[in-house]
């Protein structure tokens, strides 16, 4: 197995040199980059990105993702404002010299899923293809509410496309909270997509995220598995201990976070 760490540094705090430095001090070389000062970086402009590239160059640290809310929106959005962004997320990306790009697979109401997959489908054959041509890989990220928050939705949407442009990102949290267990289920139907995987935990009793290790992902065993397959690819912290599990632990959470992956690492 074959791994970097990463981690979202706007979890840690909105002040970007503050992300920076602690990412650092964990020996951490590559940041999750969602937002800065209360930010997405899809609000920033071309010249605010500057500094941003030059802290990173300064720090020596690289973006392993863009992680934007791409397609975290209704599938009734306007064609052209969606794709709008989405060549701007694109463009982002380029300019952070990061071949990973964060979306999502829309809300869509659950009553509404089976009808709606034709349209989600064609939304994303057009990203695919953009990002093919851009040499930008889409990471899509299962999560509560969107198209594809089960693993046999994830299947279903990665497994038509069948595009080395469209891998996922595998959160165990997120499964677990809408009722599905990480691991073996999700983990055994979707582990020849995965490249990137986020590092956090939940409980099953009530959706709580936990760190790595303390709730019902059971991350021992889903670490043995990849060791088995040779994984390769990037472990980005996402702690969600703040508030009603969402972002938020600051960096007390994030170095708690840390050190309970570093000890599932060790054993």
């Amino acid at each position: 197995m074959k791994i970097w760490m990463s981690g979202f540094g706007d979890e840690i705090s909105p002040v970007f040199e503050e992300q920076l430095a602690v990412l650092k001090d964990l020996g951490i070389g590559a940041i999750e980059l969602r937002s800065i000062a209360h930010r997405n970086l899809l609000e920033f402009t071309d010249a605010e990105l500057v500094p941003v590239q030059e802290a990173l160059r300064q720090q020596g640290m690289i973006v392993s993702a863009l992680g934007s809310p791409i397609g975290k929106s209704s599938l009734e959005e306007p064609e052209p404002v969606f794709w709008a962004r989405f060549v701007r997320a694109v463009d982002i990306c380029q300019r952070l010299q990061t071949r990973y790009l964060r979306v999502f697979s829309f809300y869509v109401p659950d009553d509404e899923k089976s009808a709606s997959f034709p349209h989600v489908r064609t939304r994303f054959e057009k990203m695919v293809a953009y990002a093919a041509n851009q040499n930008i890989v889409l990471l899509h990220e299962n999560e509560k509410g969107i198209y594809g928050d089960t693993p046999e939705r994830c299947l279903e949407l990665l497994r038509s496309l069948d595009d080395s442009h469209l891998r996922l990102t595998f959160d165990p949290a997120n499964f677990i909270q809408v009722g599905c267990k990480a691991y073996p289920n999700a983990f055994d139907l979707l582990s020849s997509y995965i490249s990137y995987i986020h590092v956090k935990d939940a409980q099953s009793s009530d959706g709580k995220v936990t760190v790595a290790g303390s709730g019902d992902a059971q991350w021992p065993q889903m670490m043995e598995a990849l060791e088995r397959q040779g994984f390769e690819g990037y472990f980005s912290l996402e702690p969600h201990l703040g508030p009603r599990s969402g972002p938020g632990g600051k960096e007390a959470g994030f170095r708690r976070a840390y050190a309970a992956f570093r000890s599932l690492l060790s054993t």
